[in-house]
């Protein structure tokens, strides 16, 4: 694994659990026959590699989307002071 594309793609992407889903993901599509958006910098190149250039290079991004507005959200019974 090249560590010098996790450590960008870890800038570029700061939460961990989704930059990990990001590259499964497309790790998956590359598996599949998905053409990658960018040159492998050598021929033994892993898609693990293509896909962390891929963020690295600003080519690949994720975004989470709340749709749940806090008067939607559902109340709680308690005092969630004690959830801290």
């Amino acid at each position: 694994m090249n560590f010098e594309y996790l450590t960008t793609a870890e800038e570029k992407i700061t939460n961990t659990p989704m930059l990990v889903n990001l590259i499964s993901y497309r790790t998956r599509q590359l598996n599949s026959g998905a053409r990658p958006m960018v040159k492998k910098d050598h021929a033994e190149m892993d898609n693990h590699d293509i896909v962390l250039k891929e963020i690295a290079s600003g080519l690949l991004t994720a975004e989470m989307i709340h749709s749940i507005e806090e008067s939607e959200a559902p109340s709680l019974d308690f005092d969630t002071s004690i959830l801290l």
